[in-house]
């Protein structure tokens, strides 16, 4: 399978003419190839981008919703298309593309389309002969950029708001996840997007994404990814004055208290630890548990992670799929060696899982837990991004919260009490942008979403997504 970007409704190889390789992580066999584009596919995109714009952002807010209505609907359609898609390209279990990743990327085109028409302005009576008010207009051609562990659901959440708000859009996907975003432009031609709103450049990060942050004629690049990158882009887009979302990396604390729901939290936890093999960005890595729990919890909690079935995505009862890459498999493997070096026991996994037949060479790793890192240990201060969590006690509130806020992330945060009184006393002690109390991934699409210190600059989600992708305006009349 050859794929190709999506430039002005047209399918167009990379003008290099050279192409990548796209692996199965299942297996670790190349079956596609997707383009190798680089400064001038970006520069084509943003031209066809760029003409497009008066035309699309002239469109009533009702047109635009009605078009994203459409691609909501054809992504239902195609439901059974995409999962296999999604999971054959990321290796994750094809229940959890079918639970999560594709119908989300559905809802968040319904989302936008419809909460566009209920963003308001704002209108203050200065005096009885003066009069102010906000208009919000598109911003012209933004650049999204997303990341590989959940491919068209982060795609859909930058592109949907910002095609809404009326905005023409050049658009990178990862490079080793490539496979739904080849698929959405489809979508988009087939339900009738006009030529040049959406345009789709694949490749390698710098190459693409360093030509998009370069590009004048880019007001705003949306990013997600890891926090390297992202310092990257801000150091290349800021002195060019582009509005920047950098949505980066987490090593999110669960703090689990004696008085919680224990049954609830240790399933939850388990979640939270290894969904899509610890590859998303929320995934509670630093396990902190008050000490009277603390015994009970490890035993517990080792013995259900050491039963999770490691296996094939396609298996039903599979439970921690293949990661995304060998290159990425071995930064596991390097972390959790350093973890031994640190002086951190390993309770379970801690190695390369081999399964057999067609799947001997995918990407395997048993999920770990790993005991008696010091709160300093690189382990516990470095995003590994698989499935790989620390656990520890504490003794009081104060030092839970001293450890909670002890890296230089601060994207979620989970907590496990019944005092209410606490919850809300560590909901604001907690150096993070969101917080998550008895629960966890448990999302509204209204709330703004994003990450402080390293872990992020600006939000995404609800109005925040449709006031990063327009400029405010103000206009002072006196009659």
């Amino acid at each position: 399978m050859q794929l190709a970007n999506f430039i002005n409704n047209q399918y167009l190889a990379p003008l290099s003419g050279q192409y990548l390789p796209v692996f199965e992580p299942a297996t670790g066999r190349m079956y596609a190839q997707v383009p190798d584009s680089g400064a001038e596919d970006v520069a084509l995109a943003v031209s066809a981008a760029k003409a497009a714009f008066p035309a699309w952002s002239a469109t009533s807010q009702q047109e635009r919703c009605a078009v994203l209505l459409r691609i909501a609907t054809e992504i239902e359609h195609r439901m059974a298309e995409l999962i296999a898609a999604e999971s054959r390209d990321t290796g994750k279990p094809l229940w959890l593309a079918g639970k999560m990743d594709i119908p989300r990327a559905a809802e968040n085109f319904r989302f936008f389309a419809t909460a566009i028409a209920q963003f308001s302005n704002e209108t203050h009576e200065t005096n009885p002969t003066v009069l102010n008010y906000t208009l919000r207009q598109p911003i012209g051609v933004v650049g999204c950029i997303s990341p590989w562990n959940l491919p068209l659901y982060l795609f859909s959440w930058k592109i949907a708001p910002a095609l809404a708000a009326g905005n023409t859009v050049v658009a990178k996907p990862s490079e080793i996840t490539p496979v739904t975003a080849w698929l959405l432009a489809d979508i988009c031609h087939t339900v009738g997007l006009p030529p040049g709103v959406l345009n789709i450049v694949h490749g390698l990060g710098p190459s693409v994404g360093a030509a998009m942050s370069e590009h004048p004629q880019i007001k705003a690049i949306s990013f997600t990814g890891s926090t390297r990158t992202g310092a990257e882009i801000a150091r290349v887009a800021a002195p060019l004055f582009k509005k920047l979302s950098l949505e980066m990396g987490g090593k999110n604390p669960n703090i689990i208290f004696a008085d919680c729901q224990y049954e609830n939290m240790l399933e939850t936890t388990l979640r939270s630890s290894f969904t899509n093999q610890g590859q998303i960005c929320l995934c509670g890595s630093r396990i902190l548990v008050e000490r009277p729990l603390y015994e009970r919890f490890r035993e517990d909690f080792t013995a259900r992670t050491a039963a999770l079935k490691v296996g094939p995505p396609t298996d039903a009862d599979t439970k921690v799929g293949a990661v995304v890459s060998r290159t990425h498999l071995d930064k596991i493997r390097s972390y959790i060696q350093l973890a031994r070096e640190e002086g951190g026991t390993i309770l379970c996994g801690g190695e390369q899982v081999a399964l057999s037949g067609e799947y001997a060479g995918g990407w395997y790793v048993a999920p770990t837990v790993i005991e008696g890192l010091s709160p300093e240990a690189r382990c516990n201060q470095e995003e590994i991004f698989g499935p790989v969590v620390s656990i520890a006690p504490f003794d009081t509130e104060a030092e839970a919260l001293l450890l909670a806020n002890s890296t230089d992330y601060g994207l979620s945060a989970t907590v496990w009490t019944e005092n209410l009184s606490r919850a809300h006393r560590f909901a604001r002690g907690l150096e993070a942008g969101i917080v998550w109390v008895n629960t966890w991934l448990l999302r509204d699409l209204r709330t703004p979403f994003g990450g402080v210190k390293h872990s992020g600059v600006g939000r995404e989600g609800g109005w925040e997504a449709l006031r990063f992708f327009t400029e405010a305006k103000n206009v002072c009349i006196q009659y």
